[in-house]
């Protein structure tokens, strides 16, 4: 018996193997020869279910389901033990489909929300409705927010924005006001949604009902109504008509897994067991990571197999049923991944009319059965946020829309169109009005969405209320308010306050996080590209002149700055915030240093600094590490935004050669130990400040003239010697090099008396 049980323990690892390889016969013929190896019930009922799983991903679903009956005969199969069998039906139902499994998370968030639209809120999938904008730029509803749990996670890009209080931030004031004057019918169907949602809450089952045929009534194509109104239908035991309003739903949006659960759950108040099977399985295959749908999946197969006294055949579910081909997809506008966004949008209300009797009446009472699951049904249709949804997010404008739409392009048509329509009836016929044709054209389909927003798109409706011009790189602030990137950090470094309601934006400004409002710019790229065009010109326009190392070079008027030597900064005045933030965005990262002087406002004379770190303080301050580069002479002074700037040319030393460059080298060897020798009789607190600031003296260069500034040690004992600015300036003019180490020495010389007073 011990060599027996042994050799059956080896079976059964060589049946998992072979299953793993996905040789399922094998493995099935496997467990079959071992189930007499063994007598107690639970070691049987476990090698049946491995034996029907095998057979079950082999294909042979008919002789699986038998199994698995002969294994719940034993004991009552748990839905757990039922999680590969939903598996291998999942699968089967993505192969008949032309479902693409292992979807990335995007293409999974397009599938849930019914198709992605720029007007979706990626929160309830329905149309946005008091746009709330995120640090990261992107758009929600006000509602679907405050619902979310802190801190907040964007649905788009997973960027969690730490924001503790979603309340401070308000609505988007541009975006609110151009989606009220483009659709308004959407908000109205919107209004009459939450109405509902809220008599719903109230148990107000019949006045729920009734805002939600009004909405249906503006907004028949709209597929989270339909879902919705299923739910309150389910609660008022009107099973055939949650039916109904489910089953248009899904036809509306083929590929909206929450109109799938809700039809699933509709069937099951009926009693159709198996067609509700059916459904769960396909909301699986569209999001294999959903919980509810793979829990009530596998409760429903384990009520299936569940033994029943004299009728076990019926409750045994027929695979062929299960795995059929869904008619109501493929005659769908959606009848695979890729119908979905745009080119979907037109398809899907090619047949839609607003005036048809059939979508405006209230869908007729069916028989109530007895029974509802009405703690299930509240908490699904509560939840505004996560379960209701919205407006569909591909629902066209309505006749009020259109009459607004249309009437911007008939004031400037108006004659001809009169011409036209007196032309045919002279010949005998009546042509249709330009209104009539549009929502003609609308009712069949052929015109879209889109181009009825080009129609009433105005590009002054994006204009920054700063510079009066179009958006660009436009950024929202957290009191929703917004302006062009520039414009609002322009205003920022003079005060932490909203430019326009004046509310204090100083936590806004310490987190430094402007990223562009990605819904003003997708609209503008989309609907005003010509504009676009001209705004990006004169921004590239302002970008090269600013980007000019020799016109127009931001002067920083301040102190005495040399080549090769760091100069940090701190910068708190508004106008050098711009211009530290001009050279970082240019990327020349680069300006003049100038001593002030009360005539000209800065000398002739100066260096430029380039910018190696910049280190950003809460209140807008900053501290700017420069070190610096080359030495120029100013021609022009000029001004602009506030700073200084200059036309400038460079500065180089004149080579020499011969006899000249050896006495060079002799000069700049007496100079250099006259210097090391200074530096050495400072006081140990002096030599350790020089240290910290300016770093270590340079190290003697073998050739004095090999750079165009001369050796770097020079201009590092410039500035640590004691001379006022003034006294500084001249060495920074001076182009010869013999000249400069002649002042450093007579320099050096008189600190050395004056030391040996």
């Amino acid at each position: 018996m011990g060599a027996k049980s042994v050799e059956g323990f080896v079976m059964l690892e060589l049946a998992a193997e072979a299953f793993q390889a996905k040789n399922f016969q094998l493995a099935a013929d496997i467990y079959e020869c071992q189930l007499q190896n063994f007598t107690d019930h639970a070691t049987q009922q476990e090698l049946l279910l491995k034996r029907a799983d095998a057979l079950a991903f082999d294909g042979k679903l008919s002789e699986a389901f038998e199994i698995y009956q002969r294994a719940s005969k034993i004991d009552r199969l748990r839905p757990a033990q039922l999680e590969n069998l939903t598996e291998c039906l999942t699968n089967s139902i993505l192969r008949k489909e032309g479902i693409v499994s292992h979807k990335t998370q995007p293409e999974l968030d397009t599938i849930t929300c019914g198709g992605y639209d720029a007007f979706t809120c990626r929160i309830c999938c329905g149309f946005l409705c008091e746009p709330v904008t995120l640090p990261c730029g992107h758009c929600f509803c006000r509602k679907c927010l405050e619902k979310e749990n802190v801190p907040v996670c964007c649905k788009e890009c997973k960027d969690c924005s730490k924001l503790t209080d979603v309340q401070s931030y308000r609505v988007n004031v541009v975006l609110s006001n151009l989606l009220s004057k483009w659709y308004p019918s959407q908000l109205l169907v919107v209004e009459l949604r939450h109405e509902g949602n809220r008599l719903y809450a109230e148990k107000k089952l019949e006045a729920a009902l009734m805002k939600y045929n009004e909405a249906i009534q503006i907004a028949p194509r709209d597929h989270l109504l339909f879902r919705n109104r299923s739910q309150i239908n389910s609660a008022l035991k009107k099973f055939d008509d949650a039916l109904s309003d489910a089953d248009t739903a899904c036809k509306l949006q083929p590929h909206w897994i929450k109109g799938h659960l809700r039809k699933a759950q509709a069937l099951l108040s009926l009693k159709k067991t198996e067609e509700a099977l059916t459904e769960y399985l396909f909301c699986i295959a569209l999001e294999p990571e959903g919980k509810l749908a793979k829990s009530e999946a596998q409760k429903l197969l384990s009520d299936l197999f569940a033994p029943v006294p004299d009728d076990v055949q019926e409750r045994i579910p027929d695979c062929s049923t299960l795995l059929s081909s869904r008619a109501r997809l493929k005659g769908n506008a959606a009848t695979s991944l890729s119908s979905f966004g745009s080119a979907g949008s037109v398809n899907l209300y090619k047949n839609g009319n607003a005036s048809s009797p059939e979508n405006l009446k209230p869908v007729p009472a069916s028989n109530r059965p007895k029974e509802v699951d009405s703690a299930k049904l509240k908490q699904a249709c509560c939840e505004e946020g996560k379960e209701e949804g919205g407006i569909s997010s591909f629902y066209h404008p309505t006749v009020l829309d259109r009459c607004y739409i249309l009437k911007r392009k008939r004031s400037a048509e108006e004659d001809v169109e009169e011409e036209e329509e007196e032309d045919g009836k002279a010949g005998g016929r009546e042509r249709p009005c330009k209104r009539s044709k549009s929502e003609g054209r609308l009712r069949d389909g052929v015109s879209s969405w889109s181009s009825l927003l080009a129609d009433c798109i105005d590009a002054a409706d994006l204009e920054c209320s700063l510079c009066m011009r179009l958006f660009y790189e436009p950024v929202s602030t957290p009191c929703g308010h917004t302006f062009c990137l520039k414009c609002l950090e322009r205003c920022l470094d003079h005060n932490s306050k909203c430019p326009l309601c004046k509310e204090d934006l100083s936590e806004y400004l310490a987190q430094r996080r402007y990223c562009k409002t990605f819904l003003m710019e997708d609209l503008i790229a989309k609907y005003l590209p010509d504009e676009l065009v001209d705004r990006q010109k004169v921004h590239e326009e302002e970008i090269a002149e600013l980007s000019n190392l020799n016109k127009n070079v931001p002067i920083f008027v301040c102190t005495m700055a040399f080549p090769t030597v760091p100069c940090p900064l701190h910068i708190f005045e508004p106008c050098y915030r711009l211009m530290i933030r001009r050279c970082m965005e240019i990327g020349t990262k680069q300006f003049g240093m100038c001593l002030s002087d009360p005539v000209k406002g800065f000398a002739d004379y100066g260096c430029i600094l380039e910018i190696r770190s910049v280190e950003f303080f809460t209140d807008g301050r900053s501290v700017v590490n420069t070190v610096g580069k080359r030495r120029f002479r100013v021609i022009q002074h000029s001004q602009r935004d506030g700073y200084n700037t200059a036309d400038i040319e460079y500065l180089e030393d004149k080579k020499v050669e011969g006899e000249q460059e050896e006495e060079l080298r002799k000069l700049q060897d007496s100079v250099y130990g006259q210097a090391l020798v200074w530096v050495s009789s400072l006081k140990p607190e002096q030599r350790e400040r020089i240290l910290g600031h300016f770093g270590p003296m340079p190290e003697k260069e073998p050739e004095p003239q090999v750079g165009p500034n001369g050796p770097s040690w020079c201009w590092w004992l410039l500035a640590v010697l004691p001379l006022e600015g003034r006294a500084q300036l001249p060495f920074l003019a001076m182009t010869s090099l013999k000249d400069r180490l002649i002042g450093i020495r007579r320099v050096l010389l008189f600190m050395s008396r004056n030391r040996s007073r």
